[in-house]
């Protein structure tokens, strides 16, 4: 057999030998069964060591591409396999789609940025930054974090708890996660028809079952399945923004009571409300009996923290605990001192009073942009808390077009029908402005009252 093998480059020549000799066996350039050189003559051959050809001849050896039979040498190992085949069957064409230049973006998740204490929180970053900090905190999170939680949620929701019933993680699916492997892939959970299409995401990637139960215009309904958990966003719906009433509330917790099941309240962005006083959280009025309570830092400082937390029922605590007891923590432990010491210290309250003066002006804004711009065609709903809103579409403009003709204008706005798991008769968009200073709000409005209104009445 003849093998012609050229060197290049800084790489060893071994392994150049090893690369060629692999190829030209998974191209069927030399054939199963068929005999190597000896080392000595291709050593000679190539003008290199017997030493570089047998570690090439090794290394193939030992991932299967030769074989050796004693005093004969070496051979080319048979494959069941087509390899070019393969690879040729995995090509796929590049799927095209239409970019377009967003300047302005209703992202519901985006915060006010600029508003974020950096000065402060840098200070705190390089007090906790330090060699005892460099270890992993506890799985739950730590103690004293725990403890700023649970001062912060009695006095701002009146929820009542230890911080042994807190537990931190790294955003609300993470924190799911744990939830369901915690009770388990036979549980059935109910989730608001519509509502966070990534809460449903996450249920059904962890194998729980789940039912969707309708919205009316007081929130979640009583569910009608049987069910082990129902989760819920009472403070600001997700995503058509009403609040949830005493009442509707109360029968809520009636409803877990008798039929011995759990409710997850997930107040994402209890912390912004404009108009009328709070309404006690379910968490609060059941005294975490049947609430699980989900609370988020996301809203409050800025999402690329990735800090949220669970307050567990006393009940459940010890059993979570050893369920979870070989667990590592998913949060930085000098995100969570510094954080710690931020609510601590009295920062997180003056920022929030700050913010919800902020984000009290921006929604004015909007609303006022939109009722100057648009017909009254166009609803708003949900603005009474929160830092999105949902604009209802007229008859003639459907979702998608609404979405598309905005992006052509440079505005991204997202669609509400992905929110429900059996889709919807209404044509909605959700349009959060955190993110967007007075300015930008009142030109993109302008701006996309022009095509919209321009298209439905055309």
């Amino acid at each position: 057999m003849e093998l012609s093998i050229s060197f290049t480059g800084d790489t060893s020549k071994y392994v150049q030998i090893y690369e060629e000799l692999k190829q030209a066996i998974l191209k069927k350039q030399l054939l199963a069964h068929e005999q190597l050189p000896s080392k000595r003559n291709l050593a000679k051959t190539l003008d290199v060591s017997v030493h570089t050809i047998k570690e090439a001849y090794e290394q193939l050896l030992a991932e299967g591409y030769i074989y050796s039979k004693e005093r004969s040498g070496y051979f080319i190992a048979p494959f069941e396999f087509e390899w070019g085949q393969q690879q040729k069957q995995h090509i796929s064409t590049a799927i095209t789609s239409t970019t377009y230049n967003i300047k302005f973006d209703f992202n519901n998740g985006h915060v006010d940025k600029e508003a974020f204490p950096l000065s402060i929180w840098h200070k705190l970053l390089k007090k906790h930054f330090n060699v005892d900090n460099l270890t992993t905190s506890p799985w739950q999170g730590e103690s004293i974090l725990r403890t700023e939680i649970a001062r912060y949620v009695e006095r701002s929701r009146g929820v009542t708890c230890e911080a042994s019933q807190v537990f931190v993680y790294s955003g609300t699916q993470n924190q799911l996660q744990a939830l369901c492997h915690f009770f388990g892939q036979k549980s059935h959970v109910g989730l608001e028809e519509p509502g966070f299409k990534r809460v449903r995401a996450t249920l059904q990637q962890c194998g729980l079952t789940t039912h969707a139960i309708p919205v009316d215009n007081l929130g979640v309904t009583i569910p009608k399945e049987s069910i082990h958990m129902l989760y819920t966003t009472p403070a600001h719906q997700f995503p058509l923004g009403m609040v949830m009433p005493v009442e509707r509330r109360a029968e809520l917790l009636q409803w877990a009571i008798s039929e011995k099941a759990y409710i997850i309240e997930d107040d994402y962005d209890s912390e912004f409300r404009y108009k009328g006083l709070p309404i006690p959280s379910l968490a609060k009025m059941d005294q975490l009996q049947r609430v699980i309570y989900f609370g988020t830092f996301s809203k409050t400082l800025i999402p690329s923290m990735r800090i949220s937390y669970i307050i567990l029922p006393k009940s459940l605590v010890e059993a979570f605990m050893l369920f979870n007891q070989e667990q590592k923590s998913v949060v930085s432990k000098i995100d969570q001192l510094v954080l710690a010491d931020f609510i601590a210290q009295g920062f997180f309250d003056k920022h929030l009073a700050k913010m919800r003066t902020i984000y009290r002006k921006k929604q004015q804004a909007l609303l006022a942009a939109i009722n100057a711009n648009f017909s009254k065609e166009f609803e708003v709903i949900g603005e009474n808390s929160g830092l999105h809103i949902v604009m209802k579409l007229p008859k003639g403009l459907a979702e998608q077009e609404a979405i598309k003709l905005a992006e052509e204008a440079g505005i991204k706005v997202y669609p509400c029908s992905t929110s429900y798991q059996h889709g919807s008769k209404h044509a909605n968009v959700i349009m959060g402005y955190g993110g967007l200073t007075l300015e930008q709000i009142n030109e993109a409005i302008a701006l996309l009252a022009t095509v919209w209104q321009s298209y439905t009445t055309a």
